[in-house]
């Protein structure tokens, strides 16, 4: 479609975007009316919400409309599955400049709905705004299937410590990135289009995880959530994580030890969780560690020490990885 959102008008653009929607069992009113009704069999409902905003979590320069909508799906559907439970719906808010080419909302619906699409749940409402800047507000639903939540508050001293989907890829993507080039790709893509492991929270929860959490400000920062929130200390050991080659590669172009991206680089939406000592994971899951008692306040370390490099993203201290 050519033109403009400001030629379009308000409602012209939410007929354009919803017109480009699937939908699933679980929605029982869809975009259209003044609510959305979804279906919740568990009786209650997993949400979580998050903003990305133009300029600070994405650049158009960098990624397509199409990848920050498939990144600003992921980022909030991660989060319902790492409470194990299944995505079900997305409400999306969006401010837009007036003088936007409507490809540019219509394509990021596209990356919403195929986001979706993969985890199992689908887009069923939102708002659409005239604004300076462009900025992506997510609000995402899921359900529990009488499962009880995986909260960061259940770690146990003895439990092990696993690990599912990648680590480091975004922050190494992120690297080349900010350095002008385009490859290796896959790190790339990594960044701009995060592959959640959408299944592995409600299978977890289905194992008997006792704290879980996905991989969005590092691996250290996230674990510092669980130890902080389960009163434990957690240890990581560094050989127990595979660092593929072509991350080493990149490492020494940049002059970045890559272990800085897998325990501090954040975005990469792996999920992370403790699981008593007998449990039998399969082999998705990578054992990385071990929570122990605390010796003094809960914290995370690495191989037995602290580890004081600087990484994760926190958004009032401009720390990025």
């Amino acid at each position: 479609m050519k033109g403009t959102v400001g030629e379009l008008g308000e409602f012209g653009l939410i007929r354009e975007l919803t017109s480009r929607l699937t939908t699933t069992p679980a929605v029982r009113i869809g975009p259209g009316d003044d609510a959305a009704v979804v279906a919740a069999p568990d009786r209650r409902v997993v949400a979580s919400t998050d903003i990305l905003l133009e300029g600070r979590h994405f650049r158009r320069d960098w990624s397509t409309a199409y990848d920050v909508g498939r990144k600003a799906a992921a980022q909030n559907l991660a989060d319902i599955a790492a409470m194990g439970a299944v995505p079900t719906a997305l409400l999306l808010g969006l401010v837009v400049p007036a003088e936007l080419p409507v490809t540019w909302p219509s394509e990021l619906m596209d990356g919403l709905r195929d986001e979706c699409q993969v985890a199992g749940a689908s887009v069923v409402g939102g708002d659409v705004v005239r604004g300076d800047t462009i900025m992506v507000s997510i609000t995402a639903l899921g359900d529990l299937r009488n499962q009880e939540p995986v909260t960061r508050a259940g770690a146990q001293p003895g439990d092990l410590v696993a690990v599912t989907g990648w680590l480091g890829w975004s922050a190494a993507g992120y690297a080349v990135l900010s350095r002008g080039f385009r490859s290796p790709r896959a790190f790339v893509e990594a960044h701009r289009r995060p592959e959640p492991p959408y299944h592995a929270g409600p299978a977890a929860a289905g194992l008997g995880a006792t704290a879980m959490c996905d991989v969005s400000d590092g691996l250290i920062a996230d674990l510092g959530h669980i130890a902080e929130a389960s009163k434990v200390r957690i240890d990581i050991r560094s050989g127990a994580i595979d660092i593929p080659t072509q991350m080493n590669d990149i490492g020494q172009a940049v002059g970045v030890d890559p272990l800085q991206w897998v325990l501090s680089g954040g975005e990469d939406h792996a999920i992370v969780a403790t699981f008593p000592p007998d449990t039998k994971l399969p082999a998705r899951w990578k054992v990385i560690g071990e929570v122990l008692n605390p010796s003094a306040l809960p914290q995370v370390t690495v191989d037995g020490a602290p580890w004081t490099s600087k990484g994760g993203w926190d958004h009032f201290g401009d720390i990025e990885s």
